[in-house]
């Protein structure tokens, strides 16, 4: 790396995400919130999960700082990429997720473990995900686009509160499936559930902090100079 991984202890782990890349899928194999939580430091995130924090050091050494990011630095490219490649994918793989769940929950009922009640919690948290990018795609994407900088104060603080009560969503699914760990006598399709839930976990975090570390702070820069 380009920098000591020692420098890195007190930046905080959403802009440690944002500018070296690869390093948002070390913080998802550790558990690291860095979206919703992305303003926490590295040397605070490791302690809030007992982390062995040279062990996040090492990991994060191995990466390329100048490798070719997942997604675009340019904005309005930035903007197309999280509509293609999250808001589309949200729209496919939730409610596919709640069919699989629905599913699981019904053929093994009786079982201790079961996820009882996550096809109905996906079921709300798809109805605020609907609601939620839809005002990014009808207000706050067009008026970033124009630069309409006096259109942009009130939904940037909204659609971060809409952040933090997904966070919520993703705690009480990973409350209802045991984090996602299947039990050892899970069928295909539950195993299938879990398998494409963490999936989609991991899609839903990258797509946060895209917005709450990289774009939305461009903006709400601009807005104070």
């Amino acid at each position: 790396m380009a920098q000591s991984v020692d420098t890195l202890h007190n930046q905080n782990v959403g802009d440690i995400a944002a500018h070296l890349p690869g390093a948002s899928g070390v913080f998802r194999e550790f558990g690291i919130d860095y979206c919703c939580q992305g303003h926490v430091t590295l040397i605070d995130a490791a302690a809030r999960r007992n982390l062995d924090l040279g062990v996040i050091d090492t990991t994060l050494g191995a990466l390329d700082p100048a490798a070719t990011p997942s997604a675009p630095r340019e904005t309005t490219a930035l903007i197309d990429h999280i509509q293609t490649r999250y808001h589309a994918v949200h729209r496919r793989q939730i409610p596919d997720l709640i069919d699989l769940s629905h599913r699981v929950e019904t053929a093994h009922v009786n079982h201790p473990q079961v996820p009882a009640g996550l096809a109905e919690t996906l079921t709300r948290f798809m109805g605020e995900m609907e609601v939620h990018m839809k005002k990014e795609e009808l207000i706050l994407f067009p008026a970033m686009r124009q630069k309409a900088m006096d259109r942009l104060g009130n939904p940037l603080r909204e659609l971060r509160h809409d952040h933090n009560d997904h966070a919520f969503f993703l705690d009480q699914i990973a409350r209802l499936t045991e984090d996602l760990c299947a039990p050892t006598d899970a069928c295909a399709s539950w195993q299938a559930l879990y398998s494409e839930a963490g999936r989609s976990k991991a899609d839903l975090m990258e797509h946060i902090h895209l917005e709450n570390n990289v774009l939305f702070p461009r903006y709400e820069m601009a807005m104070q100079d």
